[in-house]
């Protein structure tokens, strides 16, 4: 399956289809010599051998209908695998892992994230959809460190993804179920184990984000991961997962911890020669410390302060999403469909957008009403994929 396609991304197996990977995007059946359509039996029997003897992925596929493992082929991959239930039978996607660790060039990361690599206390938050290369970057920014810095790194992750050797730096990889019991509790533990930098694979519940401020406030610096579309929406996963008595004090503390929020959405090439990605990057100062802690209102948006704040490192989706079309690196459409605003970049690319069924000399009404009521646009005019997800 890895050599049937080029750039494979995932490799699923499910009843009544013959394994398909899913590469740019798309997800392609595969003809394999003396595989055809898989049947229930089939994919229950792929789903034990992956599984294993491991005890508690097998009580929570039977407790949950679902379970993350680990997998790998010695010398050829290593998997983050899903192994769940539907109509009574198994399905499993298969998450391929880089066999090595990548780097900022190979990423085309933007320069100014090696800032985030810094070891001064506070956190850090990469956010995005599932398959949007969070992991990647939070992989290339440990990377780096480990090279450039003898410090102690501890990981906590659900699964372990990248292996990281030790160079510089000493790295402890910990994973949950088999080496800690949850995010919340490993995390805990670390702060008694020495560490310079912890990475935290996911933000996944009120006492888990509470742990992570308070490593931060003792010195620590923080990596994690969200599941959410851009600053703005974070900051709001984050307080809202507090009670609202709690929540001035979280923003307060949120706003002296944050360091950098990066957002991330892969988009499809014009060329058609796989995804370019686009990143939104919130920078701790003194304004945005500010809307943190305060809330946003009318004019005092992080959105603003990224857009003005181009000098300190900052950048918002749009901007760079208008970036990629002029440079042709994506068509007019798909960026629109990808953008927060997609009203305000219309209006940003008019030079090149000819005006469809009007007569020469007069806006269309979609001009016009754009031109007469930009706000009725919403902040968040996504993708339907992107809101799902």
């Amino acid at each position: 399956m890895l050599r049937g396609q080029a750039k494979v991304s995932d490799l699923i197996f499910s009843p009544g289809r013959a394994p398909q990977v899913e590469t740019n995007g798309q997800l392609v059946q595969l003809k394999i010599p003396g595989v055809g359509i898989l049947s229930s039996e089939d994919t229950a029997r792929i789903a034990a051998d992956l599984i294993g003897r491991n005890a508690h992925a097998v009580e929570k596929l039977k407790q949950e209908g679902s379970c993350d493992i680990s997998y790998s082929l010695p010398k050829v991959s290593r998997f983050r695998v899903n192994v769940f239930t539907q109509r009574g039978s198994c399905a499993i996607v298969m998450r391929v892992i880089a066999s090595s660790v990548p780097d900022f060039a190979a990423l085309n990361l933007p320069p100014q994230l090696s800032e985030a690599a810094d070891l001064r206390p506070g956190i850090v938050l990469v956010t995005g959809p599932t398959g949007s290369g969070k992991s990647s970057t939070l992989a290339a920014l440990v990377d780096k460190i480990n090279q450039e810095k003898a410090c102690h790194i501890i990981t906590i992750e659900d699964p372990i993804e990248f292996l990281h050797s030790h160079k510089r730096s000493t790295v402890h990889q910990r994973e949950l179920h088999s080496d800690a019991p949850s995010f919340a509790l490993a995390l805990r533990a670390a702060l008694r184990q020495a560490p310079k930098l912890i990475l935290v694979g996911e933000m996944r519940d009120r006492e888990t984000i509470e742990v992570a401020l308070e490593a931060a406030e003792t010195g620590h610096l923080v990596y994690s991961t969200l599941h959410t579309i851009d600053a703005s929406k974070t900051v709001e996963r984050i307080i809202g997962a507090f009670a609202l008595g709690d929540q001035n004090a979280v923003r307060a503390r949120l706003s002296k911890t944050f360091r950098y929020i990066i957002s991330q959405r892969l988009i499809p090439r014009q060329d058609g020669a796989g995804r370019v990605a686009a990143f939104e990057i919130l920078k701790a100062t003194l304004r945005t410390r500010e809307y943190v802690q305060k809330g946003e209102g009318e004019g005092k948006t992080l959105l603003d302060a990224m857009r003005d704040g181009s000098n300190d490192g900052m950048q918002c989706f749009d901007d760079e999403i208008e970036k990629l079309i002029r440079s042709g690196l994506i068509d007019i459409q798909t960026g629109l469909s990808y953008s927060t605003n997609a009203g305000n970049l219309r209006l940003s690319l008019a030079d090149l957008i000819e005006p469809q069924g009007t007569r020469m000399g007069q806006e269309s009404p979609r001009a016009t009403e754009s031109h007469a009521s930009p706000k009725k646009e919403s902040r968040h005019a996504m993708d339907p994929e992107f809101e799902h997800t």
